[in-house]
């Protein structure tokens, strides 16, 4: 068929078109949860996100920012339209890979292949690459500002030009290939190493085609090879070449008493002088594999450059500025991600491991007087032996994951796990809830979206539960697009070895060859499933070389090829068809705004310049871009929990930042340096048992005054804790000046703060704190400090009583109330925050899609909470009217029919109640224990060990109801009481 290239690309740009019209109509219109916002900032202002950086996606980035014009609210928008050229890009590329694999198939050159196989050709890749296209884990990275949907593009760049390569028979040009594929992989580094671990089975596919007649020897080397090169890539070059330059800094500087500088630029020419010395010498003699080898180095460095934006951005101290990569010290570290810390994956310890000793590891460097000076030395902890095992996979001390993995592998407390147990925890978790479950969500369905949601039970007997059977992403494939790509995958087996085995082990190296590198610990704050979105590609290619295996079994009947070609492409078009009818639903992102508004609502619960205290990335990232991008509230300084405990965070907060003067840190840097001051321990002193002035205990730690250290088993002294109470004085004169405590809550002030911190001691961040805490209080109390109310329990450092709730955040004050011990609510500044200072968009629209595993939990819940809080306060005061008010307000703008019912709503019916609105209150109490009837006998009369989470849920939020009826002395309590016990008999047989 002559014309088959020119058809081939046309159809290539169609399913481009039809990839970019579906991507487009569903994008977010705004910055997304989770690492979206930091990325969207980051690229708006280049500035230096968390390692490793993704500097090249920042850069382009940057570009598509610019299309937003001076709207700075459409900045997200075209970043995330970004990823969605890059994800219409990727199934471009698919779908001439494909074609190219499925040439081989038939064993032909294009230009042979008859028009029964050249239409069979053409409807695989049209079909695997729209699969692909609408499958969940790619359409849902496919619209929004992450790095997947363009490691997504390299990845399907990168194979395509292996494969393309590999039918170039003229040698020069194909070497040529051979270099832009060098260049391509070093770009991906720039957005993210996932395309990196193809590259093993791009060596095996270059040894097929080098050898016409492969060996298992021969291929067994050829892995290997692939391995090196990886492993040069990873290492020598990623973190490696950084490192060497640093001791040629030593050398240089602390050796010949050079400036800095001097040794890294020595360093790179050097290298550079190596390299092109090389690439001369192998011109020189015809070396041609040096010479190709050489220069695929030398492409894979330039695109590596684009590193070098994290290291000139940082010298200009952005905003955002993690790990301050502005000097070579911390370049290292930001390139090696050293922040992350360290899993050992071949041998290590295990959670009932011991610490034998602490040993001294690399020393810790800092600049100073010119020098590079060693100031500590990094802990290497040297375990027992039985506490270490091979392949440790239980490794975790968390004791939240202690107790998981207690639970998952039957083991009684402090009972060690054998290696049998380590391995059931691997292939059970780590290969099948964490990996195969995703595999399975993509081609065979998805039970729904709630967090740990399992695979469509097709033996699952009786009516589905209300919120499950609405559940947008409960999504049905019927097991076709598995059961095609099974096909693809015997259809290789049979006809073409060498790409089965390609295929197959980049199937293998993106999917559970990640799951045993990564090595997860039993629970995740959300699903991981886009991490291995690389190893569903290779899978989706098998579904369109599927449609080539149906196409020979038709064949059989049909005598004509064009017939079964065609028949066989539109009987296989129902997979992404159905794939693109079930998942529109639940990855259409069109009016989602609650996660850029929840970061406003969090800003509007603070007062002016205030200091607010944030936690994860959901409550610290979406602030960053709206502060960054919509310069939105930046008088309040966003202080993460998280990162207060690095020295290069705590010298930003003690700088000035938009209209946020610097935070009023004492310490001087000497006291925060990585390594010191990391864990203060609780050591009783008994002349300072009663309580200690924590002025004067900062100024102690300042000064590294011996009066509180102690020394260590190898000779070295470490601040403590001489006692657990600690109070401030407080000028309740001046305080009372200054106007922001309430008249009504003046006569709490006492002359002094006191509380506990616990016997646990502190830690940094936690130092960092009270040190803000006390020169603020020291100044007058001049700036505001919130603490969000998404953090968890320890960090509000035992001061709950002193707090204020006001919306989103607590308030800290200079007075307690007692009882107060999950802090007290200002119920008229609480309710005008919420009704007239937050935004609720879209939360009311029964279109919008809010997946459940995470905007139905911490947003939602922050949301109703607040809700909750203010009406039982307002019910307290006797405010009925009033609370009734917050309580409608809350159903109006966050209604059922969009944000179901959950526990938190539960409680609003005796609230209802309370305030004297019995017929709301009634009407939801009869929709919860409805619906939570019907769910319970849907659980517990077909059971299934997953359900005991549901069963829980929904057994209390009866009780909860329950308890609110009978308080207000209703007849329903009886009948709601029968409807509980019964379920709870059942619960309990």
């Amino acid at each position: 068929m002559n014309n088959f290239k020119k058809i081939n690309n046309l159809i290539g740009w169609i399913v481009f078109a039809i990839s970019l019209f579906v991507f487009t109509a569903t994008v977010e219109r705004t910055a997304s949860f989770w690492d979206c916002g930091e990325f969207i900032a980051c690229a708006f202002k280049l500035q230096v996100p968390h390692p490793p950086g993704a500097p090249l996606f920042l850069l382009l980035g940057r570009m598509f920012s610019l299309l937003a014009g001076s709207d700075t609210t459409q900045v997200a928008y075209w970043v995330n339209m970004m990823s969605v050229l890059s994800s219409a890009l990727t199934i471009l590329f698919m779908h001439w890979t494909i074609v190219l694999i499925g040439r081989k198939v038939y064993n032909k050159k294009f230009e042979e292949l008859s028009k029964g196989e050249a239409i069979t050709l053409l409807g695989a890749g049209v079909v695997g690459s729209l699969a692909y296209a609408f499958s969940d884990t790619f359409w849902f990275s496919a619209v929004e500002a992450e790095v997947y949907a363009m490691s997504s593009f390299f990845t399907a760049l990168v194979v395509w030009a292996a494969f393309k390569w590999e039918v170039i028979e003229d040698e020069a040009t194909a070497n040529r290939w051979l270099i832009l594929i060098a260049y391509i992989v070093g770009l991906s580094i720039g957005v993210h190493l996932l395309n990196l671990v193809t590259v093993p089975a791009l060596a095996l596919l270059y040894y097929f085609k080098k050898y016409p007649k492969p060996t298992f020897k021969g291929g067994i080397i050829a892995l290997l090879a692939g391995l090196f090169i990886l492993g040069v890539i990873n290492s020598a070059i990623i973190p490696g070449i950084p490192s060497m330059a640093f001791k040629f800094e030593l050398l240089f500087t602390n050796g010949f008493g050079l400036p800095y500088g001097f040794g890294a630029i020595f360093f790179v020419i050097v290298l550079v002088g190596a390299i092109v010395w090389g690439i001369l010498y192998s011109i020189k003699k015809e070396k041609v594999n040096l010479n190709i080898s050489l220069l695929s180095l030398v492409f894979v460095l330039i695109g590596y450059l684009s590193y070098n934006l994290a290291f000139v951005r940082s010298t200009f101290n952005t905003p955002i500025n993690e790990n301050d990569p502005s000097n070579i010290l911390n370049y290292v570290k930001y390139l090696k991600r050293e922040q992350y810390g360290e899993r050992s994956l071949l041998y290590g310890p295990i959670y009932t491991g011991t610490v034998e000793s602490v040993e001294k590891g690399a020393p810790v460097y800092k600049m100073k007087d010119g020098k590079y000076e060693v100031y500590d030395y990094k802990q290497k902890l040297i375990y027992s032996k039985d506490g270490q095992m091979l392949l440790p996979r239980v490794y975790s001390s968390s004791p939240q994951h202690i107790q998981l993995y207690e639970e998952m592998l039957g083991l009684s407390a402090g009972e060690k796990p054998s290696f049998g147990d380590n391995l059931k925890f691997m292939f059970t978790h780590q290969m099948g809830h964490m990996y195969m479950r995703y595999l399975l969500w993509n081609f065979v369905g998805r039970e729904s979206d709630v967090q740990d949601a399992g695979v469509i039970d097709y033996t699952r007997k009786g009516e589905l539960p209300e919120l499950l059977a609405h559940n947008k992403a409960r999504n049905n494939y019927f097991w076709l697009p598995m059961i095609l790509g099974l096909c693809g995958f015997v259809l290789l087996v049979r006809k073409n070895e060498n790409d089965f085995l390609v295929t197959t082990l980049m199937f293998l190296l993106t999917g559970l060859a990640l799951v045993v590198f990564l090595n997860s610990p039993p629970v995740e704050p959300r699903e991981r499933d886009y991490i291995y979105v690389g190893s569903f590609y290779f899978f989706a290619i098998w579904i369109g070389l599927g449609v080539i295996q149906l196409a020979e079994w038709l064949g059989k009947f049909l005598k004509n090829p064009m017939v079964s070609g065609t028949v066989a492409t539109l009987v296989t078009a129902v997979v992404p068809v159905i794939l693109i009818q079930q998942n529109w639903d639940d990855h259409d992102r069109n009016h989602r705004y609650h996660q850029i508004d929840f970061a406003k609502n969090m800003l509007n619960s603070c007062a002016p310049n205030a200091i607010l205290f944030t936690g994860g990335d959901n409550d610290t990232f979406p602030l960053w871009y709206v502060q960054e991008v919509e310069g939105y509230r930046t008088d309040v300084r966003v202080c993460n929990l998280s990162l207060l405990g690095t020295d290069w965070y705590i010298d930003q907060m003690k700088r000035k930042t938009y209209d946020s003067q610097a935070l009023p840190i004492s310490l001087p840097k000497d006291r925060f340096l990585e390594g010191l001051n990391e864990q203060i321990m609780y050591y009783e002193n008994p002349n300072v048992k009663t309580g200690i002035n924590l002025l004067e205990y900062l100024k102690l730690v300042k000064d590294d005054n011996q009066a509180i250290k102690v020394p260590l088993t190898d000779g070295s002294m470490i601040n403590t804790l001489p006692t657990e109470n600690l109070f401030l004085p407080i000028d309740v004169e001046a305080v009372k000046k200054a106007g922001f405590v309430p008249k009504d809550l003046e006569p709490f002030m006492t002359n002094q703060m006191a509380w506990s911190t616990g016997k646990n001691g502190i830690m940094k961040p936690e130092l960092i704190q009270l040190d803000l805490i006390a020169q603020n209080a020291a100044t007058g109390w001049k700036r505001p400090i919130y603490f969000a109310t998404t953090l968890p329990s320890a960090s509000y450092l035992n001061l709950k009583e002193y707090m204020q709730l006001e919306g989103y955040a607590y308030r800290l004050m200079p007075f307690k109330v007692p009882e107060a011990k999950d802090g007290f609510v200002n119920s008229e500044l609480m309710y005008n925050n919420l009704t007239t200072k937050m935004f609720w968009r879209d939360l009311d629209n029964p279109k919008t899609y809010y997946h459940s595993d995470f905007y139905l939990e911490v947003p939602v819940v922050t949301a109703r909470l607040a809700f909750l809080r203010l009406a039982d306060q307002l019910v307290r005061e006797g405010k009925f009217a009033k609370a009734k008010a917050a309580l409608d307000y809350c159903l109006k703008v966050m209604p059922d029919k969009t944000i179901p019912y959950d526990q938190l709503s539960a409680n609003f019916v005796a609230l209802y109640l309370a305030a004297g609105d019995k017929k709301t209150g009634l009407e939801m109490a009869e929709t919860i224990m409805n619906r939570n009837n019907k769910a319970l006998d849907y659980y517990l009369n077909d059971r299934r060990g997953s359900d005991g989470r549901e069963v829980q849920t929904n057994l209390y939020e009866m009780q909860i109801i329950i308890e609110g009826v009978k308080n207000a002395k209703l007849p329903e309590a009886a009948k709601y009481q029968a409807m509980f016990d019964k379920q709870m008999n059942k619960a309990n047989s």
